[in-house]
């Protein structure tokens, strides 16, 4: 049954990437604003698919530490899943930085380039830290908010990367609010798994944090000492053999 439904999901998720992939094209013409609001339909198909076909639920955890401004989201990264469902959580447009090579996947590249993310090169090395300053920073001065993985690449469940420097350094330069999320996505979607498992993901979003008077060393610590242990919390069995 799980095949059936994962299946169906994939057929449902082309069908849907294709078609909005192809109006993206002729978005172009349109503000941004409308852009945006025309392209995250297709986030909330795919949301709605995910639960309706293949089960897949969420709650939110700490809705309420959602800044009433523009701010920068540090995040767990698992599955493709938390990448289509942000732009519909967050109270306003958002962006991401992500490497340029997604730019160019057929249809879906296509809408993500229409509504103006920042896509680094990651071989790029200094250039690509100052190309995140800077247009971070105009993207916070544009009233967008910024989402961050600072483990760089999707992880599996109950296994934590090296927490990169780069959303800190950005958030020292800017000043702007912190927001670190812990999720457990990849429980029902894995990472690089065809299968998608029915189930319920939680996505918990932290406190903010101010970077005034850190170091970006001092703020990326505090953000990964709030996610691993939150991680432990929405999904103790998976940390149980683990040393805290």
């Amino acid at each position: 049954m799980i095949y059936i439904r994962s299946t169906l999901f994939t057929i449902y998720l082309s069908i849907f990437t294709i078609i909005f992939g192809v109006l993206s094209g002729f978005l172009i013409i349109f503000p941004l604003s409308w852009r945006w609001k025309l392209i995250t339909i297709w986030n909330r198909l795919i949301i709605w698919g995910a639960k309706v076909i293949c089960g897949i639920r969420y709650q939110i955890k700490g809705a309420e530490n959602i800044p009433d401004q523009a701010a920068l989201y540090l995040a767990k990264h698992q599955s493709a899943w938390e990448t289509i469902f942000f732009p519909l959580l967050f109270k306003r447009s958002l962006t991401y930085v992500h490497k340029k090579e997604l730019n160019y996947i057929p249809f879906f590249g296509w809408g993500l380039a229409s509504v103006q993310q920042i896509a680094i090169d990651r071989n790029s090395g200094r250039d690509a830290m100052l190309q995140v300053m800077e247009k971070g920073t105009q993207r916070l001065q544009e009233d967008r908010n910024i989402v961050i993985f600072p483990e760089g690449t999707r992880i599996p469940v109950g296994q934590k990367g090296r927490y990169k420097l780069g959303g800190a350094r950005l958030a020292v330069h800017a000043q702007c609010p912190v927001v670190p999320v812990a999720l457990n996505a990849g429980m029902c979607w894995p990472r690089q798994a065809f299968l998608k498992k029915p189930g319920l993901i939680t996505v918990s979003i932290g406190p903010v944090i101010s970077p005034e008077g850190l170091s970006p060393e001092e703020l990326n610590q505090r953000v990964e000492d709030w996610i691993e242990a939150e991680m432990r919390i929405l999904n103790p069995e998976i940390y149980a053999d683990q040393l805290s």
